[in-house]
């Protein structure tokens, strides 16, 4: 489901085969946004290590904090495919659909977001919408919610993982069906 020619995984045969066998094997399965970049296995094993360090790595935020920003960041961009993979993934932590629906549709109308992930929601946000108008005041800011300069890195990191992501799906209509959105393992 994209523009471009894609590699199923029961087509794929090489480096492509095993890279798609270890995402299997740690996901349940291979979803779409990365069968796009089947034409380039080279790129497809980077954006892994880059994904599995950003979004699974140690880090002082949570997986849900990492997956609320994912939902926020790509909503900013209109991202659908990555709005509705990291809902679902935010859903197997929250387990509130509606509070996870709101986060999606307009985080800044949830009242029971705390203060410091409301924050980094903020910092996002901007970060996506208007990287040009970033300031140190945003990391202050940061830092008077309770975050350290290490969870600064990560909201930054995260925040330019789903920017770099989003317009990836965007750019070559990646599209998430009903059985490729859900079913992974979190």
């Amino acid at each position: 489901m994209a523009w471009i020619d894609v590699i199923e995984p029961e087509d794929a045969t090489g480096d492509l085969k095993d890279l798609y066998d270890t995402i299997s094997e740690k996901r349940g399965k291979v979803s779409n946004v990365l069968t796009v970049h089947s034409q380039n296995p080279a790129a497809l094993k980077e954006h892994l290590d880059l994904y599995d360090a950003v979004l699974f790595g140690s880090s002082p935020l949570s997986r849900a904090d990492r997956e609320a920003i994912a939902v926020v960041v790509s909503a900013a961009n209109e991202c659908d495919y990555c709005v509705r993979h990291h809902a679902e993934a935010l859903q197997a932590y929250w387990r509130d659909e509606a509070r996870t629906q709101q986060l999606a549709d307009d985080y800044t109308a949830l009242d029971d977001l705390d203060d410091q992930l409301r924050t980094a929601c903020d910092v996002a946000a901007k970060l996506t919408t208007h990287p040009g108008a970033m300031t140190e005041d945003d990391v202050h800011t940061l830092r008077d919610a309770g975050w350290s300069d290490r969870a600064v890195l990560d909201i930054v990191l995260v925040t330019s993982y789903f920017n770099f992501v989003n317009r990836i799906t965007n750019g070559l209509g990646v599209e998430a069906t009903e059985d490729e959105a859900t079913g992974y393992n979190y």
